[in-house]
């Protein structure tokens, strides 16, 4: 018990001290800078064939109003930091090591809370979402409709391949929406929009360095903020390969965190 204490300590203050410099080093690259209301938030690990390709397709504006682009670089040994860098406007919060996807999200929820953000949206590295639907995801939180805005395949066009997993899609909706009393119908994507204030309330309850779709979602409704859903068009990955793993490890994965994360927040 002693040498785990130990362990998860070092663990900790060398995830801090890696967090530490990746923010130092923006602060260098880009002194005093202050981040618009809304944030666009992409979090990437070795994607250097597909950053591009998303952040070429990032619209102009959202709804009228500006916003901020940032690339949480998550460690790695490819050009993706360096290709993110050379779009004008883009922000890049880099890593020196790799910390998970999870960490990366978090340090993406704190950024926003700390500068005073009011909504941020969050889409995957490979390009499976489409960016141009950032507008029509984050309305009901415009409107005030919502905190927690879903882009559900399921609800719109899945034009992936890997038939597993979108079983599983509909199955860990089916388990967590018993667990929560919701009626979810994607609750594993990871494009959506956030309001911050209801980041603030649950970023520190958060604890997974990977697989944290799950559990910022159930946390958030177990702590009562409102969650929608607006449906959106999902394509396979433009290169390369998942870093989720196996299908069937992925399940497992993030099948325990499912139901640790309710058993916490129960």
């Amino acid at each position: 018990m002693v040498n785990d204490d130990l362990e998860q300590r070092r663990s900790t203050r060398l995830r801090a001290y890696a967090i530490a410099q990746a923010l130092a080093r923006l602060e260098t690259e880009r002194p005093g800078f202050t981040p618009e209301a809304i944030v666009a938030s992409v979090c990437a690990y070795e994607e250097e064939g597909n950053i591009a390709h998303v952040l070429e397709k990032m619209p102009v504006s959202v709804n009228g109003e500006p916003y901020t682009t940032v690339v949480v670089v998550d460690g790695g040994d490819d050009r993706t930091a360096e290709i993110a860098r050379s779009f004008p406007g883009v922000v890049v919060i880099e890593f020196p090591v790799n910390l998970g996807h999870g960490v990366a999200l978090q340090v993406t929820y704190r950024y926003c809370v700390n500068h005073d953000v009011k909504y941020v949206v969050t889409l995957d590295a490979d390009g499976q979402n489409d960016p141009s639907e950032i507008p029509q995801i984050l309305a009901p939180l415009l409107a005030d409709t919502s905190d927690f805005v879903l882009g559900s395949r399921v609800l719109g066009v899945d034009k992936t391949t890997d038939k597993v997993r979108k079983l599983g899609v509909r199955f860990f909706s089916f388990i967590m929406n018993r667990m929560t009393n919701s009626h979810i119908t994607d609750t594993s994507t990871g494009y959506r929009a956030l309001r911050v204030t209801m980041l603030a309330d649950v970023v520190d309850r958060l604890r997974q360095q990977q697989y944290q779709t799950s559990e910022l979602l159930i946390t958030c409704l177990k702590r009562g903020w409102r969650v929608s859903e607006v449906p959106t068009e999902w394509y396979p990955r433009v290169s390369g390969e998942t870093k989720k793993g196996a299908t069937w490890t992925y399940g497992f994965r993030y099948a325990r965190v499912v139901f640790g994360t309710w058993w916490r927040e129960r």
